[in-house]
């Protein structure tokens, strides 16, 4: 297992610049970047974007508690295939930037490539941070025998990913990153970095019928194939969940940037978001008794954690977990984050069942609406479909490259 560097600055752990590889300018010396390597360093780390975002209405800072054991080796099984480093920027000793580069094994045998990522991109409006950010960021991932980096992922296509590039009017929904709109500045006119993909996200309302053509077909699929919609039965919640982890490494294994997710890592991830689960909303779909397909769609959780502030405890009170557990009751819109159909099963109208039991769940709950996210740029016949059924593109999330 790697783990988050613990041990000092070494020229084996920060490298030189290559030599004769043109290296960018630091104009201001008084931005100092240095490696995460005490618990002090990585408290810094953890508590720069509520500095930062101090003030903004978009801004959900997420739990202070989850963030630590986000960035855990011992608790994330993430690190289990993938090396991460973490670096803070500061000027006149005052934290003003942070960024992390990692190198994910498993992607790169997958794709049969040498990527690395950087993600977790915080910094004030200043050129000179975002430079000097970069190139720290860069030089790790070209010491480790990459030949391009891209990013932002925090860490993989399986966590929070890209940069908010349009749509800063509303806050993120749950699991969706969020950002100032002078990082785009940053990455595209200071850093000169080129988009590798869009991702999109999908605003559906609830009270919005789909055509009824759509309707019409589907229900004739229904019956025609026997396929059985049932949600999630918690009570065989182990069993359930490997069998939805054969449809997602079956569904995706061809889309863009996929990585597969290990055993580890998907029972990590569904123990995580079981606190979250509404079974109504986590559907299965079934083909004589064979599950085929299934749609996960989750609680905002993020309208009630604008209202915490980060931490569920005050001065020893609970304070934050009882803001947290009662303003979870006034929650009243989801977020459908996969949607997923095995191969054989595909284009036979089961995405459009999917939708249509979990666009009638969510009105029985009372919901207003939700967010469908996130789906490729191009991924058309995925992005049609939304569309059809009343979806309307709203946010737009952008994945960078750059060669090292």
């Amino acid at each position: 297992m790697s783990e988050l560097a613990q041990e000092p600055i070494s020229a084996e752990t920060t490298p030189a610049p290559d030599e004769g590889r043109p290296q960018k300018s630091r104009r201001d010396p008084s931005v100092r970047v240095d490696l995460v390597q005490t618990p002090a360093d990585l408290e810094a780390f953890i508590r720069l974007p509520y500095r930062l975002y101090a003030g903004d209405p978009c801004f959900v800072p997420p739990l202070y508690m989850e963030r630590r054991d986000f960035l855990d080796p011992k608790k994330n099984p993430f690190f289990d295939h993938a090396e991460v480093a973490l670096f803070l920027a500061r000027q006149g000793g005052k934290v003003v930037g942070r960024i992390a580069a990692l190198v994910d094994r498993n992607y790169n045998a997958f794709h049969d490539t040498k990527v690395g990522w950087f993600g977790m991109y915080e910094a004030e409006d200043d050129d000179e941070i975002a430079e000097a950010l970069f190139a720290e960021a860069t030089a790790w991932v070209r010491s480790r025998g990459m030949l391009r980096i891209l990013g932002p992922a925090n860490f993989s296509s399986n966590h929070e990913w890209g940069l908010l590039v349009d749509g800063f009017d509303s806050p993120p929904v749950v699991m969706m990153p969020y950002n100032p709109r002078y990082y785009v500045r940053h990455l595209e006119e200071v850093l000169g970095l080129k988009k590798a993909k869009d991702l999109w996200a999908f605003w559906m309302p609830a009270n919005v019928d789909p055509p009824e053509k759509v309707v019409r077909i589907a229900e004739r699929v229904r019956a025609k194939e026997g396929i059985v919609v049932r949600p999630l039965d918690m009570g065989d919640f182990p069993n359930e969940v490997a069998r939805i982890k054969e449809i997602y490494n079956s569904a995706w294994e061809k889309n863009w940037g996929f990585v597969p997710v290990t055993d580890k890592e998907f029972d990590h991830i569904a123990r995580s978001m079981k606190t979250l689960a509404v079974p109504d909303l986590l559907l299965v779909a079934e083909v004589k008794g064979e599950p085929v397909a299934f749609s996960m769609t989750i609680p905002d959780l993020n309208q009630a954690l604008a209202k915490v502030g980060g931490r569920l405890t005050t001065f020893g009170l609970p304070i934050g977990l009882l803001k947290l557990l009662w303003y979870s009751r006034k929650i009243n819109r989801g977020r459908l984050i996969t949607l997923g159909v095995k191969e054989p099963y595909r284009k036979r109208g089961i995405d459009a069942i999917l939708y249509l039991d979990t666009l009638r769940a969510a009105r029985k709950l009372g919901y207003v609406g939700g967010e469908i996210s996130w789906t490729l740029e191009d991924n058309l016949l995925v992005n049609r479909s939304i569309e059809m059924m009343g979806g309307k593109r709203y946010k737009t999330y952008r994945i960078y490259e750059a060669e090292v």
